[in-house]
């Protein structure tokens, strides 16, 4: 029983170590970001890496997560007699929730396992140390462009991942199961308000900063092994979901 108690406070102290240690670092990302800014080049090439070579993946699971609701939701208006009101419900339902969180956990294992291996590569061949040992900060050149292009990547993303999910809902109601166009449409227009674009926005800016802050931490402090950035990669992916599903429950709460 003492052995599972010490076990048990001892992962307790690592685990708040390890928070500590994240705050820590998004709080010197978020003071470093002004001098970033001035680094254009840089920044735009992060997020091409970041955001347009995820467009595909972005697209596709848009277009499927859209058709899957407009068929889910049109069985379920269905028994209430409310086939006209899918537009809305396919709507609300993109922009507010699975757009950002969908597009946040599309991001953490695609975009994000590629920071953390390349920063893990790069810590593992000594790239940061020489950039150290000619007295370059790492963190201003290499990680806050990838940590940029990740924030600002995030939302436009979620943008994109919303308005091919609503031409998906529509193609499956309106072109298959026969809803009124017109009904869906206006209805959609009718309903969705500006502050339900700005919960989507808000979401997919906070989910940008943890994504990308958890992914260049791990890649940054990941162990210079080729067993260590494995491992870093592996936990980007699964803090980066926990977070963002934790985060969206957070921001949910407060936003409702």
């Amino acid at each position: 029983m003492r052995q599972i108690a010490r076990e048990l406070r001892q992962s307790l102290s690592g685990s708040l170590v390890r928070i500590g240690k994240y705050s820590l670092f998004v709080g010197r990302l978020l003071s470093e970001t002004p001098r970033a800014l001035l680094r254009f080049r840089l920044v735009v090439e992060q997020v091409y890496n970041a955001g347009a070579l995820s467009l595909v993946i972005i697209m596709l699971s848009g277009l499927f997560v859209g058709m899957v609701l407009g068929l889910q939701g049109y069985d379920l208006l269905q028994r209430f007699g409310s086939e006209e009101s899918l537009g809305t419900a396919a709507a609300l339902g993109l922009v507010k929730e699975l757009g950002p969180v969908v597009t946040a956990l599309l991001f953490a294992g695609r975009a994000g396992t590629a920071l953390a291996s390349e920063l893990g590569l790069m810590r593992a061949t000594d790239q940061i140390a020489a950039l150290e040992m000619m007295a370059v900060d790492p963190v201003r050149r290499v990680v806050m462009p990838r940590f940029l292009g990740s924030v600002i990547a995030m939302p436009l993303l979620a943008a994109i991942f919303s308005m091919i999910g609503i031409f998906g809902a529509q193609l499956v109601g309106v072109q298959l199961m026969g809803v009124d166009p017109g009904q869906f449409w206006s209805q959609m227009k009718g309903a969705v308000e500006v502050a339900d674009v700005m919960e989507g926005v808000i979401k997919s800016c906070v989910f940008g900063v943890a994504c990308g802050a958890i992914a260049v931490y791990e890649g940054f402090h990941a162990i210079p092994t080729a067993e260590g950035v494995g491992r870093a990669t592996t936990r980007t992916v699964v803090t980066s979901s926990v977070v963002v599903l934790l985060l969206d429950y957070m921001l949910t709460a407060v936003m409702l």
